[in-house]
């Protein structure tokens, strides 16, 4: 069984108002398992926090560092920790 984990990214580069968001949610339910959010931030980047079996979190963290994301990624600074819950689904904030 696969330990859950929670994993907090920082996405640079022109990732708003190129549907980043979006496309970050539809990638987390298409995973499967993982809870969270996807939110701008003042400067920029895109956080990302997702909750759920570390294989999940690996596979989103791969994607938000490949090149099949909208915008363009610059780079990404991921934090992970242990799950803290509280989240339904997978929201866009």
């Amino acid at each position: 069984m696969s330990e859950d984990v929670r994993l907090v990214a920082w996405v640079r580069g022109h990732v708003q108002g190129v549907g980043f968001r979006w496309f970050t949610r539809a990638k987390a339910l298409e995973i499967g398992g993982l809870s969270g959010f996807a939110l701008n931030l003042a400067d920029g980047r895109v956080q990302v926090v997702a909750e759920g079996p570390r294989e999940g979190c690996e596979g989103l963290l791969d994607w938000l560092q490949g090149i099949d994301t909208p915008g363009r990624v610059d780079g990404v600074t991921e934090i992970w920790d242990t799950p803290r819950g509280g989240y339904d689904g997978f929201a866009i904030r």
